[in-house]
């Protein structure tokens, strides 16, 4: 019987003091999702996603940097490469302040970063944007920085080479925005799922997920609009297991609007019970929480949801050994 995995991305919160000091999941209306609920428990988020998934999946830490997921994802030539994972950001008074707000200039950012790309013409670059402006580039560069990354404020670090160069030209061309980059990588050795995982497909707007299970052997699916995932995934349900990544979720976090955060939950609910109503096997995960109080990232306890009955209801299990418990006992 094929499983349904859906990520609720960021879904943890603060409590919101607009909402009498509960949190979104606590106010959002969800009669499908929370009345479904047979099994429940707690796992520890992590700060990342690719981190969370990555224990979530195969028990272990990452072995790629997140920029060469994200470019598996985006279907950008990694063997002998380097990745760079760039995004949005105002460099200011010697901060990098990274925008989640991109979306109101995209418009503006997309054609500069292309008009500098000729900086990197040396190293073979490949680039592929995506979510409002967020890109990946692969180039033939041995160069691997460490540099901030988001979601909060960091001191500015300047990029070395040609690379920097680029960055910087659209900043002076974009009073201070840029993309900057971060989790810059090569790719790392390959790793197996738990064995759980049958024929998986994977479906979401975020090349994070879809690089990791794309480097498993995974079948995936790069969707940007919320409702086009639905029936997607009910259609790949008729030939195996299927990871449903809401990451909208963790978008609105990000922009402190705690409204439009219970908002997607409850759209998210109406389409769940318009796709999946007679779907038995449902697992819900969160992988980290997202502020809206401050946008920030919340590596906190997070919880898990099934529809049927699990050894797990009840324990607070460990990303990695969150799905060999819940399928213990399980036919």
């Amino acid at each position: 019987m094929s499983v349904l995995y859906v990520l609720l991305d960021g879904a943890e919160d603060h409590p919101i003091p607009a909402f009498g000091g509960k949190k979104p999941l606590d106010v959002a209306h969800m009669p499908f999702m929370k009345s479904r609920v047979v099994s429940k428990g707690s796992t520890q988020g992590c700060e990342y996603t690719h981190i969370f998934l990555s224990h979530f999946f195969t028990g272990r830490e990452p072995t790629h940097p997140r920029a060469v997921l994200e470019a598996v994802g985006l279907g950008l030539d990694v063997k002998g490469r380097t990745a760079y994972r760039l995004s949005p950001a105002l460099i200011d008074d010697g901060m990098i302040n990274w925008c989640y707000n991109a979306h109101e200039f995209s418009h503006l950012l997309i054609p500069a970063v292309e008009r500098n790309m000729h900086r990197l013409d040396a190293y073979d670059p490949q680039i592929r944007f995506f979510l409002n402006g967020r890109a990946v580039i692969t180039m033939d560069w041995d160069i691997v920085p460490e540099l901030p990354a988001p979601p909060m404020p960091a001191p500015f670090v300047e990029v070395p080479g040609a690379l920097g160069e680029m960055v910087m030209a659209v900043a002076e061309e974009l009073d201070g925005i840029t993309n900057y980059p971060w989790g810059c990588g090569r790719p790392g050795d390959i790793v197996k799922p738990h064995p759980q995982f049958r024929n998986l497909t994977a479906i979401s707007d975020s090349p994070t997920p879809l690089g990791l299970c794309a480097s498993f052997g995974f079948d995936f699916r790069l969707v940007e609009d919320i409702d086009d995932r639905f029936p997607l995934a009910r259609e790949a349900l008729g030939k195996g297991d299927v990871f449903l990544h809401m990451d909208e979720i963790d978008e609105y976090s990000h922009q402190k609007d705690p409204r439009k955060k219970v908002g997607v939950l409850e759209h998210i609910d109406k389409r769940m019970a318009e796709h999946f109503g007679d779907v038995e096997r449902i697992v819900y995960i969160v992988d980290h929480g997202t502020s809206s109080v401050t946008g920030e990232h919340i590596a906190c306890e997070v919880p898990f949801w099934t529809t049927f009955e699990t050894p797990a209801h009840g324990r607070k299990i460990s990303p990695s050994r969150l799905v060999p418990e819940i399928f213990k006992s399980v036919s």
